[in-house]
């Protein structure tokens, strides 16, 4: 894996993005904003699962005055997602927020974004500027699409620095896998600016989650990126786990378990789909980083996930529970679960 690109540090609330922190990851709510208890609630699961910055929709006024109150009962900082209203933006600042994302697709007076950058200067909040390939500043079109996201962005980029405005963070987002890695390519090169990598739209949870590994995954390996949020049709939380099971295949965070099981074949004397379920459902409640292992053959379990904190080999009517590729023990059929999570406990 490549070194990390170094980009400038900036602070979102208490979350320090860039200047070689760890890489971010963050999701977005679902519910309406303007409903705060069904917003609060949503945000106290993404906070139990690991997400470090939650942004929100601000459709409207209502839901701008919400976000005081919502603000208060989070511990997680909050960016407000604004769209074609400055004024959403300047009551979301009022609000307590600790960050913006405004999009130069559709809000582009020189005069109301400077009104935005003065709020946000007095505060010290960051803003993101967040290009979509859907919805770019309709100019002729020159370039490539990653090459007019990469326009659209330094353009605003510009603006903010004449505006003597330096708390910037970049994302560049497309369905289509390809572009997305080429515009953050390009834009990696052209600035020193935090990038907050995606692919938008990403669809359903199975489909989502591996077009969002493939393009984040791609550029995380070549060092490219500061915090990232994979977007699903499904509920945050999934967003959150597949953003933390990216980072921990690439070795750039640890966070909670890590489970290893094998795709079985005609080797397989039990039912290792139901026990990996199981094991998966109570691993959910644990923190620690221990890596388990969910073998279905006995001969070649231990050598196959050697480098498993924890694991079980199993065979009919009994298995092998492991350390590190080393038997510890063999335990009945009937207490595979129990046996196997004591020793998760005991790591």
């Amino acid at each position: 894996m490549k070194k990390r690109r170094m980009s400038r540090a900036i602070g979102v609330g208490g979350v320090t993005i860039g200047g070689g922190a760890p890489v971010v990851v963050q999701s977005m709510t679902k519910t309406d904003t303007r409903d705060v208890a069904a917003t609060v609630r949503q945000i106290k699961e993404l906070e139990e699962c690991g997400c470090e910055l939650v942004r929100l929709a601000v459709p409207d006024a209502e839901a701008a005055a919400a976000l005081r109150s919502i603000k208060h009962r989070a511990r997680v900082p909050l960016i407000a997602d604004i769209h074609f209203d400055y004024r959403l933006a300047l009551a979301a600042l009022e609000a307590g927020v600790d960050g913006l994302r405004l999009n130069p697709g559709n809000i582009s007076d020189p005069k109301q974004i400077a009104a935005m950058v003065n709020s946000a200067r007095s505060r010290s909040v960051p803003i993101r500027i967040g290009v979509n390939a859907g919805s770019l500043p309709k100019k002729p079109a020159r370039g490539s699409v990653a090459q007019r996201m990469v326009a659209a962005a330094l353009e605003q980029i510009d603006l903010l620095e004449s505006l003597d405005f330096g708390l910037i963070k970049i994302s560049l987002k497309a369905f289509d896998v390809p572009t997305t890695v080429e515009a953050y390519r390009l834009m990696a090169r052209k600035t020193v600016y935090p990038l907050h990598l995606g692919i938008t739209e990403a669809g359903l949870l199975r489909e989502g989650a591996i077009r969002s590994a493939v393009g984040i995954g791609i550029l995380l390996y070549e060092g490219i990126g500061d915090t990232i949020r994979v977007s699903l049709t499904a509920e945050p939380r999934e967003e959150v786990l597949a953003g933390y099971e990216i980072l921990k295949c690439l070795d750039l965070r640890e966070h909670g378990p890590t489970l290893v099981s094998c795709p079985t074949c005609g080797r397989c004397e039990v039912d290792l789909f139901g026990l990996a379920r199981e094991v998966e459902a109570r691993l959910a409640m644990i923190e620690k980083p221990v890596k388990v292992a969910v073998m279905g053959c006995v001969v070649n379990g231990p050598g196959e996930a050697r480098d498993a904190d924890v694991g079980i080999a199993c065979g009919k009517g009994k298995g092998a529970i492991f350390r590190r590729g080393e038997v510890v023990r063999t335990v009945k059929e009937a207490d595979f679960l129990e046996s196997l999570m004591r020793e998760v406990e005991g790591v």
